[in-house]
């Protein structure tokens, strides 16, 4: 048998991933800026250290901006952050419907 199989509990298969609750604020941003036409797709990605979900205008595009989910930060600048294109952070925080705001002006904007 080999040694180096991952296994939930060994710290090589530790990463970092959205809970239920936090898709759920995250998906219901999305299906309102989806139903407004502005966001097409999304990926989501947990890896060791952050959880990243990307929206797309378009699939074959690079993401319009990442939700990022860093629990390393948590006690310094807040584990949960919106990064745009450019790479620019547009918000940082501990509360994860706080830090999405800023995606919901742009949804206002777009419905008007």
């Amino acid at each position: 048998m080999n040694s180096l199989t991952p296994f939930p509990n060994d710290p090589l298969y530790e990463q970092v991933a959205f809970h239920r609750t936090e898709l759920s604020v995250i998906l219901m941003l999305y299906g309102r800026m989806v139903a407004a036409g502005e966001w097409r797709d999304y990926g989501i990605s947990s890896l060791r250290d952050v959880a990243v979900f990307s929206i797309f205008r378009r699939t074959a595009e690079n993401p319009l901006y990442r939700i990022e989910k860093r629990p390393k930060l948590r006690g310094k600048q807040g584990q949960y952050a919106v990064i745009g294109m450019d790479g620019q952070v547009l918000k940082r925080g501990a509360d994860l419907k706080t830090v999405l705001r800023v995606l919901e002006r742009k949804l206002i904007r777009a419905v008007k």
